[in-house]
């Protein structure tokens, strides 16, 4: 048995520069009314903003639901023999997701048929992996039924994830070489063209798989410094705010001018929060965490932190929170066309790494 839903939305209204992304969008725009349906907070694993970063290289969108991670496979085939899951959605261990659902698209009809599911354990020790197109794949019978799946969740089956090991770390250059090798545009499955390991630590880290994705794009992402001496307002989930004195000055003795900042704002554990970039004397920049709630605070526990580009800490690196502060900070020197990762704990909604290039 299958479960059919609707798009609300005209599909021509929902294009992509690619199938694979449109077939996912087409999937997102259908199936997260369904789990917001059973789970209001229900979203997608990351940001919307980061989604085509991965479509451009793997099919299948991850929704959040209840804690849980629900992988949702599209394709246009009639015949449901079979599903088959790009192996980085069970293989990397930070995007295994804990049941995977098969979804035939009907762009034509606006309409989304899920016909069977299976969870991440059943994938690792029931299907089979095709060396070929990197794909695991279940016959439908291997498939349980999707009408019976939120009934699944509920009892909480005790294994749904198989064990995963950790992949290897990439260095910096290694990462910067193999940028530079799979962003040639007329090698059309990157994915492919590196053994499976080293294609899966690169693009596990958020950072480096944006990168690829817009060197493949011909896109050239500023640095922070150019963006914020611009006259672009915003850069992709960032917005760029001039700080007054006084406010600056409350923050820093050395900005006493109209100061132009970085902006993003973060949901943390059901409040909003803001992260902001300022600018200081000599190439240093504060990272600074605050509570957008009138009078909020940073409750104790939370964490700040930063990391290299290859994801290392390092001296000053993280600001704890021992109880309910206004405000999280870390100051750091860095050198012109140095990368860094910012990360909270908890974790933001809709996480994912990326570098920010100073």
């Amino acid at each position: 048995m299958s479960l059919d839903l609707f798009l609300e939305t005209d599909p021509t209204r929902l294009w992509q520069p690619n199938w694979t992304a449109y077939l996912n969008q087409l999937c997102l725009s259908a199936l997260l009314p369904w789990f917001q349906s059973e789970t209001p907070s229900a979203r997608t694993w990351v940001n919307a903003n980061a989604l085509s970063s991965f479509w451009e290289f793997v099919n299948g969108t991850a929704f959040t639901v209840n804690g849980l991670r629900f992988v949702v496979i599209p394709t246009e085939s009639i015949d449901h023999d079979e599903l088959r899951i790009p192996q980085e959605w069970i293989d990397l261990p930070t995007w295994a997701g804990d049941y995977y659902l098969a979804a035939q698209v009907e762009p034509d009809e606006g309409r989304v048929s899920v016909w069977g599911y299976a969870t991440h354990h059943t994938v690792k020790t029931q299907g089979h992996l095709d060396f070929n197109d990197r794909t695991y794949c279940l016959t439908s019978d291997q498939l349980a039924n999707p009408e019976l799946i939120w009934l699944t969740s509920e009892l909480c089956q005790p294994q749904l994830r198989a064990e995963l090991a950790a992949l290897p770390a990439l260095s910096i250059e290694q990462a910067n070489n193999l940028i530079t090798r799979l962003s040639n545009p007329e090698l059309l499955s990157p994915r492919l063209a590196v053994p499976f390991q080293t294609w899966g630590a690169l693009i596990e880290h958020g950072g480096w798989r944006q990168r690829l994705y817009q060197s493949r794009q011909g896109l050239i992402q500023p640095s922070i410094l150019e963006w914020l001496q611009s006259g672009v307002s915003q850069l992709f989930n960032w917005e760029r705010l001039e700080l007054q004195p006084g406010y600056a000055a409350a923050r820093s003795a050395d900005l006493t001018a109209p100061t132009n900042v970085l902006s993003r704002v973060l949901e943390i554990a059901g409040q909003q929060y803001e992260l902001q970039v300022i600018p200081q004397a000599d190439q240093t920049w504060r990272f600074e965490l605050h509570n957008l709630s009138p009078g909020g605070m940073v409750p104790g526990g939370f964490k700040l932190r930063l990391l290299t580009e290859d994801l290392q800490s390092f001296e000053g690196n993280e600001a704890i929170a021992q109880t309910s502060v206004e405000s999280l900070s870390i100051e750091v020197a860095l050198d012109p066309g140095e990368g860094i990762v910012w990360e909270t704990e908890p974790l933001s909604e809709g996480y994912d790494r990326e570098i920010l290039r100073f």
